[in-house]
């Protein structure tokens, strides 16, 4: 499987960016599980949102809910990350992750493909 993030950028606290992750190269990629993860400097990887692969659960970060959405188009193999009233301690690299098993989960460990990385850098 591989995951092509993009729509990173800078912005000015309390704007918005949308974050895309096309996955391709596996059949079925549409109950694979999709979840966002994101890394600042000096800092480990935690997680952001994912979206489960049957049903469409989300879950959140606490530090995100109210502030980010996830959604996914199954036609396109497409997952999005609506980032609004973005703050400085958003700023990080965010990486998308899949997996094949259907229900969302927040550790990383549980995730067996990876994007590239996407920067996004919140700053006035």
């Amino acid at each position: 499987v591989q995951l092509q993030a993009s729509g990173g950028g800078l912005v000015q606290p309390g704007g918005s960016l949308r974050l895309s992750c096309a996955a391709s190269g596996a059949a079925g990629l549409n109950t694979y599980t999709l979840a966002w993860f994101r890394q600042a400097p000096g800092k480990e990887r935690g997680f952001v949102s994912g979206i489960a692969g049957i049903g469409g659960t989300t879950i959140y970060a606490d530090s995100v809910r109210g502030r980010f959405t996830i959604s996914r188009d199954n036609a396109k193999n497409i997952v999005y990350l609506q980032m609004d009233g973005l703050k400085p301690e958003d700023t990080a690299l965010y990486y998308c992750a899949a997996k094949s098993v259907w229900y969302v989960t927040n550790m990383s460990r549980d995730y067996n493909y990876w994007g590239q990385g996407t920067q996004v850098t919140v700053s006035s």
